[in-house]
């Protein structure tokens, strides 16, 4: 962030930048950003809308690849419909975790299903890729579905938390994670405190909705607070807010990101993108026809 001298406990301000993902549907892209790649294992970053959908309109990613990472989509508003190469079809709705595991190489599409396309709909959300250790990099690709009810819930005085990926607050989440990772949707009441989780080396607080006060500092919407190692963060809704706390572990080695394709080898990414382009990935089924084209390099 320019111009802006940051309080003692952050080191870092990431603002979301606009993005268009193809027929006007716009994301705030937050990571990998210019000035920080990764927050622990957390490597792209989306803020999706918040958008209305008028009746007959809807999301349409059509199938495209990933490999060496593992993708999570999570609601705040508004439905998706998930299918895979492996053959899985789910809708995601507010507070469910779609959690796909791409390994050595997996192809999805993400859709508005029929019936909210006919009636429009309200549509907010993140998109996020949790890059993984290079030992498990080509691991067989999988995908999970939790619902909601299934995630913990954490209350502390104004603020109530649910534990998304990993481990924070003294819980556990179901989803299974390749390195230590936390994960955190948290609706503050104004004036609440939060402090980060101190356990983890990397932590960060995205601001989704409202702002919050750090050290006598306020941060708006579409604001990522990187919070300095080992120090310890609070944070203060100016008013109510809704906010994602994220990170982990360093991961180690470098880590490269092409197009939907992550991956400690470049040779791997350049025989991933050549993959694609020759179609020998597998189909999606149900949604075998379309698919996005490889880009330029």
């Amino acid at each position: 962030m320019r111009d802006v001298v940051l309080p003692e406990g952050l080191e870092l301000v990431v603002q979301a930048r606009p993005r268009d993902l193809g027929g006007g549907f716009m994301v705030g892209r937050v990571l990998p950003a210019p000035q920080r790649r990764l927050v622990g294992p957390f490597i792209f970053f989306d803020h999706m809308g918040p958008v209305d959908m008028p009746p007959g309109t809807g999301t349409d990613v059509r199938p495209h690849p990933h490999i060496g990472l593992a993708t999570v989509t999570y609601l705040f508003a508004g439905e998706l419909f998930h299918r895979d190469s492996l053959g899985s079809a789910q809708a995601i709705r507010p507070g469910d975790v779609n959690w796909m595991i791409a390994g050595r190489g997996i192809v999805h599409s993400e859709r508005t299903a029929p019936e909210p396309r006919r009636t429009g709909q309200f549509l907010h959300g993140i998109q996020a890729w949790v890059a993984v250790p290079t030992e498990r990099e080509e691991d067989a690709p999988a995908f999970f579905h939790h619902p909601v009810a299934s995630l913990p819930t954490i209350a502390r005085p104004g603020a109530e938390l649910r534990l998304i990926a990993g481990n924070a607050y003294g819980e556990t989440s179901p989803v299974v994670v390749g390195s230590p990772t936390f994960y955190v949707d948290a609706v503050l009441e104004a004036n609440a405190n939060l402090a980060l989780p101190e356990e983890h080396a990397e932590r960060a607080c995205y601001v989704v909705t409202g702002a919050v006060r750090v050290a006598g500092h306020t941060f708006g919407e579409r604001s990522l607070l990187i919070a300095k190692p080992g120090e310890r963060v609070a944070i203060e809704a100016v008013r109510e807010s809704r906010v994602m706390l994220l990170g982990g572990a360093h991961l180690h080695g470098e880590r490269h990101i092409n197009w939907n394709f992550v991956s400690s080898s470049r040779a791997r990414i350049d025989q991933a993108r050549e993959d694609w382009k020759e179609r020998r990935f597998p189909l999606v089924p149900g949604d075998e026809v379309e698919f996005i084209p490889l880009p330029d390099p």
